[in-house]
């Protein structure tokens, strides 16, 4: 077997048409047994590198480009990209690779995405990894993020890159030269001009940025719902530092709807990268138990 990816792409339905959604493949492409990992807002599916190949030893490894970002189309209509828009493209993802047990590890945005998915009625997700997300996300992360998302930005060198999103994500944990060069790698594109730029669609930033109270308090109730809905077996990872999910947010989670099992990690923030041994281990630990 192969230790890349195979790039796939689905068609899926937006406001204004159609429009292409890539995933990374990973495993026996005819194993009905699959992991799905999504990926954090601005990140894209290259980023469960590492993951991927140590789980792809047993299960087929989808790992979708969400819209507007990596190898996957942007959207005509940038108020497209939103949770519930990305749900129904995971849908048509699930039925696209016939699978017969599924099982999600959704990092940040991702966790989200699964979260949907799972509560839905017949949902096949078997097992759930919420990745430092839930319900309740701090409004100190959601400034944080909205002073980078969207801007624009050239990197001479990957290298050059890879020192600037990484002063926007020490969060992500103490990572080796080697293991951040790797997964800053697939984040830049080309630019044209001899050059690099971030690999997604500037616009996601559009509905990122026209959050109000009224309807992050919104959000957060209609998370809770579907949460209290989940009756999967759920396992809640959490960087001990993380300003996006709270220990208090953490701690309800393990008391209400699926009751998670909670893991922290120490020296992390927001949000678990997944590519250190020992935190690979605790998710595949918790996939691959009786």
């Amino acid at each position: 077997m192969s230790d890349q990816p195979r790039l796939n792409h689905v068609q899926c339905l937006d406001s204004r048409g159609l429009h292409r959604m890539a995933y990374w493949e990973w495993g026996d492409p005819d194993c009905r047994d699959v992991v799905v990992c999504a990926h954090g807002l601005s990140r894209q599916g290259r980023d469960f590198d590492a993951l991927a190949g140590e789980l792809a030893q047993r299960v087929r490894v989808v790992c979708p480009d969400v819209v507007g970002r990596g190898r996957s189309d942007w959207l005509a209509d940038p108020m497209g990209y939103s949770v519930p828009a990305y749900v129904a493209d995971m849908v048509t993802l699930l039925a696209r690779l016939n699978a017969t047990r599924v099982d999600w590890v959704g990092t940040s945005m991702g966790g989200l995405i699964g979260l949907g998915v799972a509560s839905l009625a017949q949902s096949p997700i078997r097992r759930l990894v919420l990745n430092d997300v839930g319900p309740v996300i701090q409004a100190s992360a959601l400034a944080r993020i909205g002073t980078y998302l969207g801007q624009p930005a050239h990197f001479a060198s990957l290298e050059q890159a890879a020192d600037a999103m990484w002063a926007v994500s020490t969060g992500f944990g103490p990572h080796t030269r080697e293991q951040w060069l790797a997964l800053s790698r697939h984040q830049v594109k080309d630019d044209g001009r001899g050059g690099f730029k971030p690999h997604y669609d500037p616009a996601i930033a559009v509905p990122f940025r026209a959050i109000t109270p009224e309807l992050a308090a919104a959000g957060e109730a209609l998370l809770w719902q579907s949460y209290d809905r989940l009756t999967c077996r759920t396992l809640l990872l959490r960087g001990a530092q993380s300003d996006l999910l709270s220990a208090a947010t953490a701690q309800q989670m393990t008391e209400r709807g699926p009751k998670a099992r909670l893991h922290e990690f120490d020296g992390v923030g927001h949000a678990p990268m997944l590519v250190q041994p020992e935190q690979r281990a605790v998710v595949s630990e918790f996939l691959f138990a009786p």
